[in-house]
């Protein structure tokens, strides 16, 4: 038996998927990587932790699978998008990567969205946020001009991964149009875009499709993995493309709910919606796009309460679910790093209201679910509003979709029947990716035909989903009232 092996750099850890050629899952391994958090707003993570998890999974892999690595047919990568590694003359890192989440560009996003708002919107499809590479690197420039003047390449998280393995640098469309960078209608690299930094074009990787092969294990990446060399690597692209993928999500009007450190809702269509409020990225199948809302702190507002407030997850979600749903009128607002749908506002920040006597850990526990909840209704709302049309059911995928509670309290605010997958990780995604494009599977549709499983559907409560509709509203009024003062307690904390 020939396998694939797809492997994933999500917000705080690497998952690694083994997959035979007949669309069966025959091994996962995941192993944590740190985040740092140097001031208030800044999130990075160090390119070379990735690797090392790399090099950790795969033997993992090898070890409790027993599988050979020369029966690995190829190797394929996934990793969030706009997260930038520079990179010297010696292709040395200069400093650690900036994660989407990262806050501290904001008076660039000010000064791009007063200036060249329009042209950036036109081109790039998007509207100007922290979360993108271009005001990012700006930040760099102006703040960090020694490193700035010895930058030699602006690579992405999974093509940096990718180099390590193969020695060659390149990165996909998809990935290519999260830096707004790129112009999304030509598939090139934009100049005008790239002139607002000052940054020569040569500098960027070469743009290929995501199935294409890039490269090969060199003998040194087979010496430190275990993999053998020559074994293809496969362009890959970015982990919510990859997920979409892999739940099976590859005709117009499906629709997928993530539950990841970010949250998005996403609808297969047949071409970008230019919006304020929306995320627009093409699929991996040629000609369809997923259009998408986004809340930055989905499973990361669950972590942060987890690890600040202590208990492991299920012993929260226990608690939780001896709590009623509203959490007798305690409310959550997951803006941990400001939010996209539908505010695009970088500076809102979460709060917790309502709070009396009466309530208790658990209710806390259950209010940041619920909050969460809320704020993807945020984002369902905005989508029927723009009229993309879509089916009344969505495949959830996620981290947080593993939490039965979680799953439950989604359907009944969302009103929406969910699929769960057997498997939806974006690593196998990339597994499947692989398959196409070494033609183990004749197509996309082949990959998933062989590949996505239902495991069971979550139906919501009628009575459940009237209730949170009262909620939301008052959960709208909280946003539009705190929003101000948000915006004060953002200056305290420097980041405006």
């Amino acid at each position: 038996m020939d396998y694939l092996l797809g492997i994933d750099f999500g917000g705080s850890a690497s998952k690694a998927t083994l997959l035979d050629t007949k669309g069966k899952v025959v091994g996962i391994s995941s192993v944590e990587y740190p985040t740092a958090y140097p001031q208030p707003g800044w999130v990075e993570q160090n390119p070379t932790d990735w690797y090392e998890v790399l090099v950790a999974n795969v033997q993992k892999l090898f070890e409790e699978t027993e599988v050979s690595a020369a029966s690995i047919v190829a190797v394929c990568l996934d990793a969030p998008t706009h997260t930038a590694v520079l990179l010297d003359e010696q292709n040395r890192i200069l400093r650690p990567a900036i994660y989407w989440t990262d806050r501290r560009s904001v008076a660039q996003v000010k000064y791009l969205q007063e200036n060249y708002d329009e042209l950036i919107v036109a081109t790039a499809l998007h509207k100007v946020d922290t979360i993108w590479t271009l005001p990012q690197l700006l930040w760099v420039k102006e703040n960090e001009p020694d490193i700035w003047e010895r930058v030699a390449r602006v690579v992405f998280a999974k093509d940096y991964i990718r180099y390590m393995l193969t020695g060659e640098f390149f990165t996909d469309f998809i990935e290519a149009q999260g830096s707004m960078l790129f112009d999304c209608h030509t598939k090139t690299w934009s100049r005008s875009l790239c002139d607002l930094v000052e940054l020569d074009i040569p500098k960027l990787p070469p743009v290929i499709s995501p199935v294409k092969k890039a490269g090969a294990i060199t003998r040194i990446a087979a010496e430190q993995t275990g993999l053998c060399a020559g074994t293809p690597v496969i362009c890959g692209s970015t982990d919510t493309a990859l997920e979409v993928f892999a739940a099976g999500a590859v005709n117009l009007g499906q629709m997928t709910v993530k539950l990841a450190t970010a949250g998005r809702i996403c609808v297969i269509t047949d071409r970008p919606w230019p919006d304020v409020n929306l995320v627009n990225y093409s699929h991996v199948v040629p000609g369809l796009w997923y259009p998408g809302t986004a809340t930055k702190s989905c499973a990361a507002s669950y972590r942060w309460y987890r690890d600040t407030f202590g208990e492991d997850y299920k012993a929260l979600d226990e608690a939780a679910s001896s709590v009623p749903s509203g959490s007798q009128g305690l409310l959550f607002h997951p803006y941990l790093a400001g939010e996209l749908t539908p505010y695009a506002d970088p500076l809102l920040a979460a709060s917790f209201t309502g709070v009396t006597l009466a309530h208790t850990k658990a209710h806390f526990n259950r209010a940041v679910l619920e909050g969460v909840g809320f704020s993807l209704l945020d984002s369902l709302v905005t989508l029927d509003k723009l009229g993309i049309a879509r089916e009344n059911q969505a495949q959830i995928i996620g981290g947080g979709a593993k939490s039965g509670l979680w799953r439950q309290i989604i359907a009944d605010i969302l009103g929406l029947t969910l699929c769960q997958p057997e498997n939806s990780d974006s690593s196998l995604g990339a597994a499947m990716l692989a398959g196409v494009a070494m033609g183990i599977f004749t197509d996309f549709d082949d990959a998933v035909r062989n590949c996505c499983r239902t495991c069971s559907f979550i139906e919501p409560d009628a009575q459940r989903h009237e209730d949170y509709g009262g909620i939301f509203t008052i959960y709208k009024q909280i946003q539009a009232a705190l929003a101000p003062i948000y915006h004060q307690c953002s200056r305290l904390q420097g980041n405006e």
